[in-house]
């Protein structure tokens, strides 16, 4: 096993084409994984995860049983398993999206899988149904790989910023819609009723994500008016003075376009020590979102997580 901590290079211009392949597939994928499983607070039952190779849905019910997906960026696979064995697997390549998704549907019915999705993706603009896409499909495999290692790293260091806090937060995941990964902390109180209007994706999905306040960061590797990759993090409702909040690292600014934080992934990547880095971002954009709506931190915060120490715990007064 490779122990390196080393952040990969990543080029938005060179992965842009392999990125909007990824997204479409991942929306599919996601898709698949919507079909199954019940409505979750903040659509937490739509997400895929990071793991060991790529990618996965975890476990998906399906009669009696379970299948799972995993996009595999060591191999160049997307891997079909069920819970009584069968395993099926198509190579990750350049093709069109709509022969990758039929493909994909035919070795779920053949698995015995038999499902429908919306095939009309999410979240993107002038969408084309995936059994008709045939503009989208290259795909670049040290792209994907090199996008993979990031979300690897970045997962380990959303895992521990998670670790220091109490009340309700997100599992760390990654939401195909937005192609981004994410965590998310929430104050306990109910928000303002969120007003809508963001684009490509329904009111009734925006309101329920945002029923309550929110402290949310993430990380997506460029578009959406950012031509680089990026982590970000912003607070539903914002409270006043957000925006002119002091934040760590010294090159994390507030977006007045996208109404966010941003650190530009090279700054960590290249920093000293990328993983003290991302922490101090993540801490210092909390801090400004929870110190300016007054959450109560006494009773949300801990210290952060020590592998092999349970977390003290003393009689209550």
């Amino acid at each position: 096993m490779d122990a390196s901590n080393a952040w990969p290079e990543l080029d938005y211009a060179a992965g842009r084409e392999t990125y909007e392949t990824l997204h479409l597939l991942t929306q599919i994928v996601g898709k698949i994984r919507l079909s199954r499983t019940p409505s979750l607070n903040h659509s937490w039952h739509v997400t895929l995860y990071a793991c060991a190779r790529g990618l996965t849905t975890s476990p998906i019910p399906y009669g009696e049983g379970a299948f799972e997906i995993c996009f595999d960026f060591i191999a160049h696979r997307l891997i079909v398993e069920t819970s009584d064995g069968q395993r099926w697997h198509m190579p990750l390549r350049s093709s069109t999206i709509a022969d990758l998704y039929a493909t994909l549907m035919a070795g779920l019915a053949g698995l015995g899988v038999r499902l429908a999705i919306n095939e009309t993706p999410n979240e993107l603009p002038d969408p084309i149904r995936f059994n008709e896409d045939r503009l989208h499909g290259h795909y670049d495999p040290d792209q994907a790989h090199r996008f993979w290692e990031a979300l690897l790293r970045i997962d380990r260091v959303f895992k521990l910023f998670r670790t220091g806090f109490l009340g309700k937060c997100s599992p760390v995941h990654f939401f195909w819609g937005s192609f981004d990964l994410a965590v998310t902390r929430f104050s306990g109180r109910r928000a303002p009723l969120h007003p809508g209007g963001v684009p490509y994706l329904p009111d009734s999905v925006v309101r329920e994500a945002y029923s309550h306040e929110v402290s949310s960061a993430g990380f997506w590797p460029g578009g959406g008016g950012i031509d680089y990759p990026a982590f970000y993090s912003y607070a539903y409702p914002a409270p006043p003075g957000f925006s002119s909040a002091v934040l760590r690292p010294q090159r994390a600014f507030f977006s007045t376009d996208l109404q966010e934080f941003i650190l530009p992934y090279d700054c960590v990547r290249t920093a000293p020590a990328p993983d003290e880095a991302l922490l101090q971002f993540l801490q210092s954009t909390y801090d400004a979102a929870a110190v300016g709506a007054a959450w109560d931190r006494a009773s949300l915060e801990c210290g952060p997580g020590e592998i092999g120490r349970p977390r003290a715990i003393s009689a209550p007064l």
